[in-house]
């Protein structure tokens, strides 16, 4: 089928444009592994990968291959040796497989809980190996053990996913993944939006030759990489003007472009603003001062007016003026604290630590820490906590747990664990109904979503597979999709669940009534957060953030407001790069408006929250509904 499809799209294909050097680099890789030494002995040294902070090379082999430092070609007993050390990280990470030729020794590989040092593994069999981290899975590096007597790189007959899916290399599937590779750790590779004009995207890849086997077992040889996938893909691809949304909203949205690189920073990230009236990047605060690293997600206090954003790849929390971005607060709270929020009825801060067992509960103001909340009981593997959510009278809490694939419900004011579920392969986030009577949970690599009745006893009632309408070999699609599942909050109003997928780069929604998946929606390269703001005159809006883009998406969930999001519609987007009339700290010195994750709105419209909410300008906009999600009080 891949080979169907490539030759139906070659007519019209324009050459494919790669430097030199790109080609000579991976050629003397190849080489290396091909000639003189074609299996590994005892004393050969091993691959390196590094694990660091920045954007793309997150697993750093030391070389570029076409763009990717992320990549190693070996051969058949070779080592790779995986280093986390300071000042490359300041935080914990895991080295976990991710795909990997089927049955190949060794595999899978993985640690028991996120550590720093060095792991080591030795690699067999001929075929492709991606590791990641379970804390960052857009943390990505690969290996392909070359067999030497064939001319082409290998890729293995069948790859094998960490949740046990086993698919043809040159199935539609295998080939998404070998794409999103490329694009993930290459940022000259990532969507570049503009607000004037349209722009192309053209994603290289490297330019060799490749041998993958289709469903049947036949071999498929690739003369060229890069031109396969880029007429696969059809690429290039047009990316249109960005038009403002055709509505607004109530006061400002905030987003974490956590790989922005800044003049006076060693570490990436900046938390952008933008006014939800005109549509207007307004502000953007990189906190030079503590060199703010890998900003991830955000919530804020009952004023509306401190922002706290999460220090993913380090330890701290940091706390700022929404309005001049003055540091109020930078607190050491434990290693990779990735989701942030407020308990509605005292105002005190939880912060998930996505690399330790823990959420930590912080005074108003994150002045300082008031207790640790663990995710899992004395002598369980530690939960490694993500993107949690909480009930509306601040009672409630339940966690993801990346760690040990399962959720945490928490009873917050006790400091105990009601219950753990099982759910599914590596869950990311979670949002709760506003009644708190169910919560749904993402499983980032299974593409499900987990929906937990929150009544005792508790239990997962269903599991919505966000792929039952794909076909992994042929790739056909007959219905919503969403792949590698990531924010996933419920509206206000509890009608429906908006879920932001990385790999399909699709925007899934599902009916709270039925749970069924009723409808997917375009979003950029690497679609990660998502989140509910007001839309002035009633009703709401879904922001939608994406990794390798510099875009947000603007959705309107229910246009007509008649509680159906069968009509829901993708209404404008926002360049997230800085203007004449941007209030900023530092200056944008690469990756301009990239690495969208955490989305904020303010004033936040949350059945609990929202009732604390000032009533002052702009805030004066929210309608009583809006005040009142869950209905009375209003005329």
């Amino acid at each position: 089928m891949a080979v169907a499809l490539y030759r139906m799209r070659r007519v019209g294909w324009r050459p494919r444009m790669v430097t030199l050097a790109a080609v000579l680099s991976l050629l003397a890789f190849v080489g290396a592994s091909s000639t003189g030494n074609s299996v590994a002995t005892a004393d050969t040294p091993p691959h390196k990968l590094v694990l660091t902070d920045n954007p793309g090379n997150w697993f750093d082999a030391g070389a570029n291959i076409a763009g990717t430092r992320s990549l190693v070609v070996a051969v058949p007993g070779d080592k790779v040796r995986f280093i986390i050390r300071q000042p490359e990280t300041e935080t914990v990470h895991t080295t976990t497989s991710l795909v990997f030729p089927t049955g190949a020794s060794n595999m899978p590989f993985d640690q028991p809980t996120a550590f720093r040092g060095t792991e080591q593994v030795r690699l067999t069999t001929p075929g492709l190996y991606v590791f990641v981290c379970e804390l960052h899975p857009f943390m990505l590096g690969a290996v392909i053990v070359d067999d030497p007597a064939t001319p082409e790189l290998d890729l293995g007959k069948t790859i094998t996913l960490v949740n046990g899916v086993t698919v043809p290399t040159a199935s539609d599937l295998a080939l998404r993944l070998v794409r999103a590779f490329f694009v993930i750790t290459n940022p000259a590779n990532y969507q570049v939006f503009s607000a004037s004009q349209a722009t192309t995207w053209d994603p290289v890849y490297p330019p060799v030759p490749v041998l993958a086997y289709d469903s049947s077992g036949a071999a498929v040889s690739i003369p060229n990489l890069d031109t396969f996938l880029g007429g696969y893909f059809g690429e290039p691809v047009t990316l249109p003007a960005a038009v403002p949304p055709t509505a607004t909203g109530v006061g400002e949205v905030w987003i974490d472009t956590q790989y922005e690189l800044t003049a006076r920073k060693t570490k990436p990230g900046a938390a952008t603003a933008v006014d939800t009236s005109s549509w207007q990047v307004t502000k953007k605060f990189a906190l030079p001062r503590i060199n703010l690293n890998n900003p991830h997600n955000m919530w804020t206090d009952r004023r509306q007016q401190v922002i706290y954003n999460s220090e993913w790849f380090g330890t701290s929390l940091a706390a700022f003026d929404r309005d001049n971005g003055r540091l109020v607060a930078n607190i050491e709270v434990g290693e990779a604290p990735a989701h942030v929020m407020t308990r509605t009825d005292t105002d005190q801060v939880h912060v998930t630590l996505n690399g330790e067992d823990a959420v930590v509960e912080l005074s108003p103001r994150a002045t300082n820490i008031d207790r640790r909340i663990p995710v899992q009981r004395e002598g369980e593997l530690a939960g490694q906590p993500h993107a949690h959510w909480m009930s509306s009278d601040g009672h409630a809490m339940t966690t993801p747990n990346s760690n040990t694939d399962d959720s945490t419900l928490i009873d917050i004011p006790a400091g105990t664990i009601t219950a753990k579920l099982t759910t599914g392969t590596l869950p990311i986030a979670t949002g709760m109904m506003p009644d708190a009577s169910k919560y749904y949970v993402s499983n980032y690599l299974d593409s499900t979503i987990s929906v937990v009745d929150m009544s005792a006893p508790q239990r997962v009632t269903k599991t919505i597979n966000l792929l039952a309408n794909y076909d992994p070999i042929s790739g056909a699609v007959t219905g919503p999709i969403g792949a590698l599942p990531i924010q996933t909050p419920v509206s206000p109003n509890g009608k429906y669940v908006v879920t932001a997928n990385t790999l399909t780069g699709t925007i899934t929604i599902i009916d709270t009534d039925t749970d069924i998946l009723v409808k997917s929606l375009p979003c950029d390269a690497g679609c990660h957060g998502a989140n509910f703001g007001a839309k002035r005159g009633g009703g709401y809006l879904a922001y939608v953030s994406s990794k390798f883009s510099n875009s947000l998406i603007v959705v309107d969930p229910d246009p007509n407001n008649d509680g159906e999001p069968t009509d829901a519609a993708v209404i404008g987007r926002v360049v997230l790069t800085a203007g004449q009339g941007t209030r900023a700290d530092d200056r944008v010195v690469a990756n301009a408006g990239m690495g969208g994750q955490g989305v904020l709105p303010i004033p936040l419209v949350y059945n609990g929250w929202v009732q604390n909410v000032p009533n002052t300008p702009p805030f004066d906009q929210l309608t009583c509904e809006q005040r009142n999600p869950l209905g009375g009080g209003c005329p």
